[in-house]
């Protein structure tokens, strides 16, 4: 299975590779439209190369999804953390009911019970 994991790693890596040496060419991005930014009177324009602009482009989708599932997961996280409160409130009480159902008694004989 280890192979399989290693294979597949290295095929993605191969295709990102590909993917950055197809795509070289530089590119201007603008942050706002032209007739935006002739009436706010700033153009914040950044060159560089397309591969890159893909690759932060999948990044921050990457994390914007992982941020949008930790907070959707947050109500299972809360029913876990309640579930095991409530399963140790549970156990210390049948450790201390069954301290008081044994008190006095011979020890050999409540461990048969």
């Amino acid at each position: 299975m280890r192979y399989i994991t290693y294979t597949f790693w290295a095929i993605v890596g191969i295709c990102l590779i590909v993917l950055g040496l197809a795509n070289r060419q530089v590119v201007s991005l603008k942050a706002l439209p032209d007739g935006l930014a002739a009436l706010i009177g700033v153009s914040p324009t950044i060159s560089m190369p397309l591969f890159m602009v893909i690759f932060i482009g999948v990044a921050l989708g990457l994390l914007i999804g992982f941020v949008w599932e930790w907070i959707r997961e947050h109500k299972h996280r809360a029913a876990a953390a309640r579930a095991r409160r409530e399963a140790q409130k549970l156990e210390r009480e049948v450790g201390r009911l069954k301290a008081e159902k044994h008190d006095g008694k011979d020890d050999v004989l409540a461990l048969l019970e």
